[in-house]
């Protein structure tokens, strides 16, 4: 089941540099939130931060509260693998398991959560998780083969089948078409659509028309130079935002005079 995700006074660091500052923000259960944002302006830092994936990174660390489900994410008796489970992620670029085939690659969360499958249960969260991503019916009769034979919008598809296999409640995705064609584009996004109905999703974009195309809600972040945390300077229905947001430097990147 889709859950809403509240974030308030969240600051980002890497060691002693904050990324980002003070962002409260609500994503709403069944809809698509869209960050936008010039680059360096710490979009993906906050994204991350969402599933537990920046702390990761050696010396980075967060400040503030992200509850979902009545519960903070970043409480101590709360297991970061568990919160990534709850909630996914799909990167920039498609990275299937080279070296998997195409069920492999769809299994391979489950088989990392320690899940025990016969043969026909595999089978059939093979066939879900492909159907749930729009991708069964291109790759139905070769399964075996590698996830890498696919092409550059079908590994992306893979890669979100392969995120929707561990039932999580929300999907982070992180510029999931700026490596696609346009073509491929249009296929993620008509299934950005059709997955909100079930699902939270949360999208980095720099494609203004995108963010416009898929969104409910759109985010913008800022920062005010170099070396200076970035900040979200305001959010609010896509409709209103694109038409009349209430800050001009929001007006201004998405009329493309900075960004």
């Amino acid at each position: 089941m889709a859950k809403t995700i509240d974030v308030s006074d969240l600051d980002i660091y890497y060691g002693s540099f904050k990324a980002v500052e003070d962002v409260t923000l609500t994503m709403a259960s069944r809809s698509v939130t869209a960050l936008i944002g010039p680059s360096g302006c710490g979009k993906s830092s906050f994204l991350r931060s969402l599933n537990r994936m920046h702390e990761v990174i050696p010396g980075a660390r967060v400040e503030g509260k992200v509850i979902m489900d009545g519960r903070g994410l970043y409480d101590v008796d709360v297991d970061p693998v568990l919160v990534r489970r709850d909630i996914g992620m799909v990167f920039q670029r498609p990275n299937p398991f080279p070296t998997m085939s195409i069920a492999d690659n769809v299994l391979a969360g489950k088989r990392l959560n320690g899940k025990r499958m016969n043969r026909a249960e595999a089978a059939e969260i093979v066939e879900r998780a492909l159907v749930s991503a729009n991708l069964w019916n291109e790759v139905k009769d070769r399964l075996r083969k590698p996830g890498a034979s696919l092409s550059g919008g079908q590994q992306q598809r893979l890669c979100i089948a392969r995120a929707l296999a561990v039932e999580p409640q929300v999907l982070l995705m992180d510029e999931p078409c700026s490596a696609l064609d346009p073509i491929s584009t249009t296929a993620i996004e008509d299934l950005i659509h059709t997955l909100k109905e079930r699902y939270t999703i949360v999208i980095v974009t720099h494609n203004m028309q995108q963010a416009a195309r898929v969104s409910d809600t759109t985010a913008f972040f800022n920062l005010a130079g170099a070396g200076r945390p970035g900040h979200l300077i305001e959010s609010g229905s896509t409709p209103k935002i694109f038409s009349t947001p209430d800050n001009p430097a929001t007006e201004a990147y998405i009329s493309g005079r900075f960004g």
